[in-house]
């Protein structure tokens, strides 16, 4: 098995996984410091190739001799995009293409993640379902949108197993803190820090936040299922929590002062998954949104 990604936040976690399950295991990834952090914490080491899904040639060796790839490297900031959209699009969509390419000539099976922001802001609609047609707001979402729809054109046109998954906000140890990090880490660490928590807006913006355990869990019934060459799922929990919320339950486990800032560009209002696509498969989200914000406190308090 090769994951691409597999030193990040939501890789570095399948990688663990599935070592343990007995699978041999190579990532392809960008260098990085935390790369390395998140590799120290794994028991059973992956093969590692340090490179980057924009080389072709890195690419195609990497993919040879392996019978599944998960495909998860990419620049997956909203606000880091708007800044520089080009550096989100070469790493997003050229990626997604050289990983297709790859998997063309050697005949893989291939696990795409995608993301909800692909969705846009659908009107009318409480719970979003993979049928829902995709109008991204942001350069971000607009690479990940591109990069879904060419894996299912190659997918219709070569007739490879490729199947398309669509996460929605996912948290958890090990996921990025800094300027263009998740809300729950920023206000974790900004709450240690002493800092104001933040939130931009009016805060009433709701997400479905998924922990990372039951994303894993997710991924694992994919990958044993046969059957499901050119199918979308939905990975999250049909629950939507705002962020308000969510900040003032950190705030109040960590006695934190909350700040209101101005909205943010291309940010959409309300993301809640319908998964009952994937629930038909077996799958049930276990960990709980508050559940999962107090074992994210506990494990960022043990890496002080």
């Amino acid at each position: 098995m090769l994951i691409t990604g597999g030193t990040g936040f939501q890789g570095s976690h399948l990688v663990e996984h599935f070592l343990d399950c007995g699978y041999e295991v190579t990532t392809l990834n960008t260098f990085s410091e935390r790369g390395e952090q998140n590799l120290s914490y794994f028991k059973k080491k992956p093969n590692i190739v340090w490179g980057s899904v924009t080389d072709p040639e890195i690419v195609a060796k990497t993919v040879r001799e392996h019978d599944i790839v998960l495909h998860l490297a990419a620049h997956i900031s909203v606000d880091e995009s708007i800044l520089n959209p080009g550096f989100t699009f070469r790493a997003n969509i050229e990626g997604a293409y050289n990983v297709l390419e790859a998997v063309r000539k050697q005949k893989n099976r291939l696990i795409y993640t995608s993301t909800c922001e692909v969705y846009g802001a659908p009107v009318g609609k409480r719970l979003i379902d993979e049928a829902t047609e995709l109008k991204p707001h942001s350069p971000y979402a607009a690479s990940k949108a591109a990069a879904d729809r060419l894996c299912f054109s190659y997918f219709k046109t070569y007739g490879l197993n490729i199947v398309i998954i669509r996460p929605f906000n996912v948290f958890g140890p090990r996921q990025r803190e800094d300027e263009f990090g998740a809300l729950i880490p920023i206000s974790v660490k900004r709450a240690l820090d002493g800092k104001n928590l933040q939130i931009s807006g009016h805060g009433h913006q709701t997400r479905d936040y998924m922990h990372i355990d039951d994303l894993v869990r997710a991924y694992d019934l994919i990958v044993n299922l046969e059957n499901t060459a050119g199918e979308v799922y939905n990975f999250g929990t049909g629950v939507e929590t705002s962020v308000k919320e969510i900040v003032e339950y950190i705030a109040k486990k960590l006695g934190a002062p909350i700040e209101y800032l101005e909205a943010r560009p291309g940010e959409v209002n309300n993301f809640c998954a319908d998964i009952a696509k994937v629930k038909a498969l077996g799958f049930e989200p276990k960990v709980n949104i508050w559940e999962g914000i107090d074992n994210y406190i506990l494990w960022r308090k043990s890496q002080k």
